[in-house]
């Protein structure tokens, strides 16, 4: 190699060098900071696409769980009340058969009556307090029950559907005006009782179930939202142990890199050896 001072092309090769090993160095430390190998479209855009799409999934898919917890709220509700109607329907029926008594005198027939009327007002009460953020199920403001997400893209729903437990509003057989005012009235009373009785736990069961159902959809949007995540996870994470090895080797290389230059620079020197 011809000695020059205009060009120095050991220096130039050393300089080009290290300036490899200098970003190759700030990629791994950025790797390292933010434990990414892929951390924008620039690393790799086919797989920081894909990881973005997956993202956007499980981003939707919080909004699936809010609904659903949503649904859950609602349903809870209802079936408290629900039980509380039941509840009370049995107390109806014990006044009920009470008041079939042949031998009760005005006065006890007015107050079973009394007490009749009462768990009907306590009934109204407790259906049409059973909402939950301004959802009531029970008294039969949405006859076509509520729909709840059920995946990212929001094509799929389940449905939760409503029970008509006001007096007179189906499953429960009588109406309001229902009297035990006289034996015959509580007699003809009884049956309809009974078949409330039958149809509030019906009602209740279908609740049971569609709730058991929402819970179950809950938690497999849980697991689907963890397997996204790991997915993810896989794509664009950074291998921690692969990275500092590979840091060492970096720093290692650009020390070297800069003793190489320093070499390379002092080569030029040696011109002036020769016109001593």
């Amino acid at each position: 190699m011809s000695l020059t001072i205009n060009n120095n092309q050991a220096a130039l090769i050393a300089l080009q060098n290290l300036n490899a090993t200098e970003g190759t160095l700030q990629t791994t430390q950025n790797d390292i900071s933010t434990g990414l190998s892929v951390n924008d479209a620039q690393d790799n855009a086919a797989v920081w696409s894909i990881a973005q799409g997956q993202r956007a999934d499980i981003s939707a898919l919080d909004a699936v769980t809010q609904s659903l917890n949503r649904a859950t709220s609602i349903a809870d509700v209802a079936s408290t009340a629900g039980q509380s109607v039941s509840d009370l329907l049995s107390q109806l029926k014990s006044t009920v058969v009470s008041a079939m008594d042949t031998s009760l005198n005005t006065s006890s027939r007015t107050a079973l009556d009394n007490d009749f009327k009462s768990l009907l007002n306590q009934i109204g009460d407790v259906v049409n307090n059973a909402s939950f953020d301004g959802a009531n199920i029970l008294n039969g403001s949405l006859p076509n029950g509520l729909q709840f997400l059920a995946n990212a893209q929001g094509s799929s729903t389940l449905t939760l559907s409503s029970e008509n437990l006001t007096v007179g509003g189906g499953v429960i057989a009588f109406t309001s005006t229902a009297s035990v005012g006289t034996a015959t009235q509580a007699s003809a009373l009884l049956t309809l009782v009974n078949a409330s009785l039958t149809n509030v736990d019906s009602a209740l069961g279908s609740l049971g179930s569609q709730s058991n159902e929402i819970a179950a959809h809950t938690t497999f949007i849980g697991k689907l939202q963890d397997v996204l995540q790991t997915g993810v996870g896989n794509l664009v994470d950074a291998n921690m142990a692969t990275e500092s090895a590979k840091l060492q080797a970096l720093q290692v290389q650009q020390q070297l890199g800069v003793q190489a230059l320093s070499i390379a620079n002092q080569a030029p020197d040696a011109i002036l050896s020769l016109f001593k």
